[in-house]
């Protein structure tokens, strides 16, 4: 019987360990690309983003993430603090539909069932996978989109999240995204201009990024877990 009895509660845990609590919400904030054309900041949220969010809580520290964001993305030359693009004078505007996966890391537990107010730094990590406008700008500045394009990307986001009630979460990050692209401000035509070389210009070593920098509110559901197997 002595014997019996762990079994059983192992085997409960494991079960309870399948109905962990989940979590539904959206994105609010802004967006800005990091590339060839426009200002040179790293954080300048200059577009709308908006997206929802899904989370799997898997124990006190870690969660698996799904989101899905659209944003518009612009830059323009005339915002730069660099003399040489504000003569040049380019500008760019595009739309960017991800879908990202991965996990979330907490510092430390943040504890979703105990009653009490938590809160604690995060970070994500995973694979991103977005859509864009391919695009190209002239010689004189004008600026053509083209076609659709994809690529992939590898996000990066630190954030700071607190329960506000026992069913929501409210938190706040910054998400950079590095993408396998050099083409979403046109300076580095892909698909049917892909030899085109007289259209690429800028640093053509370097892909571009871009950024999401606003405010998450999400909802708990879902049985109280079982973490005993982790």
């Amino acid at each position: 019987m002595r014997y019996i009895t762990p079994l059983i509660l192992l085997f409960t845990c494991s079960f309870l360990a399948h109905s962990q609590t989940y979590e539904i919400g959206g994105f609010v904030g802004g967006a800005n690309v990091i590339g060839d054309v426009g200002n040179t900041a790293y954080i300048n949220p200059n577009a709308l983003a908006v997206g929802a969010i899904f989370k799997w809580n898997r124990s006190e520290r870690h969660s698996f993430r799904f989101s899905a964001t659209y944003a518009k993305a612009e830059g323009d030359d005339l915002d730069s603090d660099e003399e040489r693009r504000q003569q040049r004078g380019y500008s760019f505007q595009n739309n960017i539909k991800e879908a990202s996966l991965g996990m979330e890391y907490t510092f430390w537990e943040f504890n979703l069932n105990t009653g009490n107010p938590a809160s604690a730094p995060y970070l994500y990590t995973g694979i991103t996978y977005f859509l864009y406008e391919a695009s190209y700008i002239r010689a004189n500045g004008t600026y053509r989109d083209y076609d659709q394009a994809g690529s992939f990307a590898i996000p990066m986001t630190l954030g700071y999240k607190a329960t506000i009630s026992t069913k929501l979460i409210a938190a706040i990050e910054i998400g950079a995204r590095y993408t396998f692209t050099d083409d979403l401000d046109g300076s580095y035509p892909v698909k049917g201009l892909a030899d085109s070389e007289g259209f690429r210009f800028g640093n053509v070593n370097n892909n571009d990024w871009y950024v999401f920098t606003g405010f998450t509110l999400s909802f708990t559901f879902g049985r109280e877990p079982c973490y005993c197997n982790f």
